[in-house]
């Protein structure tokens, strides 16, 4: 790196939100020098060291790229005279500035530090005057101090920021006994990082704090992977793994996080429901939760059983209940089966009803009919669904409108660290004003997002949740439906028989024979699923683009951008990765008109499909009309949605995307490590969405990811056409493959303790 020593003339830009910032700098050789960085605590005026790399970009020529800085006191009169004219110290401008200069001359500094009293020496300036000039300079002192402090342990501007920021002059005391809290309090810095400042500062790698904080990731990390809790004996393992330290030594720090209220340990006795034991049973016999995800879980079994009030009907009722369900089905044309018109009597019947069935089985007609019933007696309905695309879905399929969970909870856009729920303007004390409630593809919903939902959910209300249970779990922790179902706690109907209509889909066919274990017809005949034995990579790649480009849009009528490429992975020759960089390649190729930004290893450009990768409860979205008017806004951006980069504006280091419902985010480059190109995504993000048409390169993978259950889902993605582009063995191995990853949920205990407990 380079280094750079001036006085900053002016600044040019700065984004108050991130603290990038584009400054002049005139250097000690009287040089002008475009300096651009993240600082929010560096002003116009003062004399900085910095160190970075000189960059040329194509629009702003050179520029100085500041990595690490420090602010200089100024060292004689002029230097003096320039920092207090600049207006960086309140209070002060150019003719007050020469006027103290003149009064103090080279001792300026040391007075206003030492003998700030004296400043009323000088005319203009009155003892309150005076106090008011210190102050400024010692604030801008402690920032000053607290910056370089950092930056001496090699904490980037960004995050010296942040802690200054959080903590003020407490960050000496944090840093010095405990730097592991910055994990815990501030977003942006998890355990890895905290690691690397405790080991600068000398923390040992036994100390308390450190295993204590490892414990918690260990757990938060497995909630990353929809896990709500761990075993002891594993949770010690992978702890110890990480922190390189003995397990019998972590031990003890379980018991004190539990004291904490942070940890809830668990023994779970042959036959017995779970409750908080303090159970002297070895603690590796245990189960070992973060408390947030025990409290949720026990939480919605609780509302869950509270509102599961079931209506007694006596013979003559219930047959004239199912007269009224004849009416209906006269009224809308349509007939149901017996598990459909069962389907519609249960959630009359019942506070609480599951309705599930895999593609084809006539969910939305067995919605439509609950739906119309209720309307005719009065009732005030709600839908919604976990995303904006499955509530689109949902939207056009019933004729009513249909809402994300969030939407309908009105989120408030209050930050949502890992583990904690966002906080949502309807909720126990402001509950939803609806009689029914209708939830589509609960497979998708986290037990997080349940919890906020069933907060909102008054009793008397009907709670009617609607998913196919064989679909792959939520993204984020528990398998809330399959939890459900399983409990046998509520009335729930799985619809079986296939619709005639639906049978003329080899998409849905080929789902069903996939579900019981069966290969699918792969003779390409059909109309909608096709299959190429592909055995090379490289021609996988070349008819994958093909087919994008030329053959699929014309087939389902759609564009490029709407053909979505499902991979079981990440990683690998056909992991999302690095499809993602090939597709970009060629569906948005390089272009002068076209401006970029690199992230990373990830290169985003105007026109580029992405997804955001994280649930982000801050993020503002707002839609604008035609003339650029905002006509609506709101908060949150979901794990999972998907839009295109409309613009990035190198100057303001900003990228604008705009999401389904044409809502618009403006991301800081800093904040790009939310999002990821989008050409390709895994199967299990593609959840709760449907595509005209998808491709699935299968190939080689590893054995416990190439299962039915992702076969299956990835398939039920697509609305019109499948094509499988691989190996006919590694298809039928999958479909064989029925283990599904296992995750740790507590949530079915809780459920089967309130039914019988």
């Amino acid at each position: 790196m380079e280094t750079v020593k001036g006085f900053i003339d002016h600044i040019i830009y700065r984004n108050k939100d991130n603290g990038y910032t584009v400054l002049n700098l005139l250097t000690q050789e009287d040089n002008e020098l475009t300096c651009v960085g993240f600082f929010k605590t560096m002003d116009q005026g003062e004399t900085i060291e910095a160190q970075g790399e000189y960059t040329q970009h194509q629009i702003y020529g050179k520029q100085f790229k500041i990595e690490q800085y420090k602010i200089l006191p100024p060292s004689d009169e002029v230097s003096m005279e320039r920092y207090l004219s600049s207006g960086a110290v309140k209070g002060v401008g150019e003719a007050l500035a020469r006027r103290i200069i003149q009064a103090f001359g080279a001792e300026t500094y040391r007075i206003i530090e030492e003998e700030p009293e004296r400043l009323a020496e000088v005319k203009g300036i009155s003892q309150r005057k005076a106090r008011e000039i210190a102050a400024s300079l010692y604030e801008k002192r402690d920032a000053r101090d607290a910056m370089t402090f950092l930056q001496g342990y090699g904490i980037s501007n960004t995050l010296a920021l942040r802690i200054y920021e959080t903590y003020g002059m407490g960050l000496y005391g944090v840093m010095r006994e405990n730097p592991y809290r910055l994990a815990e309090d501030i977003q942006g810095i998890g355990f890895r990082i905290a690691d690397e400042i405790a080991a600068k500062i000398g923390i040992h790698t036994d100390s308390d704090y450190r295993i204590r904080s490892g414990l918690l990731y260990t757990l938060q990390q497995a909630g990353g992977e929809g896990h709500c809790y761990l075993p002891a004996e594993r949770l010690l393992a992978e702890a110890g793994t990480l922190l390189g330290i003995e397990p019998s030594l972590m031990e003890p720090q379980l018991q004190n996080l539990a004291m904490d209220k942070k940890l809830v340990i668990k023994t779970v006795p042959a036959g017995e429901s779970m409750a908080p034991s303090d159970s002297t049973a070895s603690v590796r016999e245990c189960r070992v939760y973060a408390s947030t995800f025990y409290y949720a879980e026990l939480n919605c079994a609780r509302m869950l059983h509270d509102l599961n009030v079931s209506e007694k009907f006596l013979p003559a009722e219930e047959e004239a209940l199912l007269r009224k369900i004849d009416q209906l089905e006269a009224d809308l044309g349509i007939v149901l089966d017996s598990l459909q018109k069962r389907s519609v009597l249960e959630s009359i019947k019942n506070g609480v009803f599951i309705l599930s069935g895999g593609p084809g089985t006539g969910k939305t007609t067995t919605i439509n009919a609950i739906i119309r019933y209720f309307l005719s007696q009065g009732m005030e309905i709600s839908l919604a669904a976990p995303t904006g695309r499955a509530a689109k879905r949902m939207t056009e399929a019933t004729g009513y409108e249909s809402r994300t969970i969030h939407r309908l909870l009105e989120l408030s856009g209050t930050a949502s660290l890992e583990g904690k729920a966002a906080r949502f303007e309807r909720n126990e004390e402001n509950p939803l004003e609806a009689d029914v409630i209708i939830v589509d593809e609960m497979s998708m919903v986290d037990i997080f997002l349940f919890q906020s939902l069933l907060k909102a959910v008054p009793v008397g209300t009907r709670l009617i949740m609607v998913g196919d249970v064989n679909q792959l779990p939520s993204v984020g922790p528990g398998q809330v439906l399959s939890d459900l179902i399983k409990s046998g706690a509520f009335q729930t109907v799985v619809l079986e028989k296939i619709f005639r209509q639906a049978k003329e889909s080899d998409i849905v066919l080929n789902a069903h024979r996939i579900h019981a274990g069966e290969d699918p017809i792969l003779d390409n005949k059909s109309r909608d699923f096709f299959f190429l034995e592909r055995n090379d990579v490289n021609v996988i790649y070349k008819h994958m683009i093909q087919l994008i480009l030329e053959k699929l849009p014309r087939y389902v009528d759609a564009t490029p951008y709407d053909i979505q490429v499902l991979t079981p992975m990440r990683k690998g020759k056909l992991g999302v990765e690095t499809l993602n960089g090939i597709l970009q390649r060629y569906l948005n190729p390089p272009d002068d008109k076209k401006r970029e930004c690199q992230t990373g290893d990830t290169l985003f450009r105007e026109g580029d499909k992405v997804m955001q990768i994280k649930n982000n409860y801050q993020l503002a979205w707002e839609v604008v009309s035609r003339y650029n008017i905002p006509i609506d806004q709101g908060m949150g951006i979901f794990n999972g949605d998907i839009g295109v980069i409309r613009t990035i504006d190198e100057y303001a280091r900003e990228v604008v995307v705009e999401f389904d419902e044409h809502r618009r985010v403006t991301y800081p480059y800093s904040g790009l490590d939310e999002i990821e190109l989008a050409y390709a995504v895994t199967i299990h993000k593609s959840q709760g969405s449907e595509y005209p048409a998808v491709i699935m390169p299968l190939l080689t993978g590893p054995h416990m990811l190439f299962n039915r259950n992702l076969l299956y889902t990835g398939v039920t993605r697509a609305k019109a056409c499948v094509t499988i582009l691989g190996s006919r063995a590694t298809l039928s191995e999958m479909v064989k493959n029925n283990r599904e990853n296992h995750r740790y949920t507590g949530f079915l205990d809780q459920l089967r303790a309130m039914k019988f407990g």
